[in-house]
């Protein structure tokens, strides 16, 4: 999976995909990222990236990732962020984090069916925060 996610971070910021890779890889040593309920933020700091990036992805099939109650993964955010980015990293996975153990919106998330409603689910996130 991590490989796959470094291949997305070239394809969309033009980051190198290995070390994407290698450091997803190296961060899910440490603890996992799998966070239960079939969702996993799986997250690094990145040298020389100007600004904190992220994808998700919903996956058809869920994978084991050694999550926290050993289910299956099916619902992948990535989050990428600058060495120096110090509170803003901790900021955005507490958000995400928060957002998702809402079952009806991780639901809504894992019934997109296209990127378009993906991102039409996942821009309602400001508007659902600031509730």
């Amino acid at each position: 999976m991590f490989t796959r996610l470094g291949q997305l971070a070239d394809e969309c910021w033009s980051l190198d995909a290995k070390k994407v890779s290698d450091l997803l890889h190296e961060r899910e040593k440490l603890v996992t990222t799998g966070s239960g309920n079939g969702i996993a933020i799986p997250h690094a700091r990145y040298t020389g990236l100007p600004h904190l990036v992220g994808a998700v992805l919903v996956l058809e099939k869920p994978i084991d990732f050694d999550a926290i109650d050993d289910m299956p993964v099916d619902l992948i955010f990535m989050l990428l962020t600058p060495p120096d980015a110090g509170s803003v990293h901790l900021k955005m996975l507490a958000r995400v984090a928060r957002a998702l153990r809402d079952q009806d919106y991780a639901d809504k998330l894992r019934g997109a069916g296209s990127d378009d409603a993906l991102f039409a689910i996942l821009t309602g996130l400001e508007a659902r925060d600031a509730a």
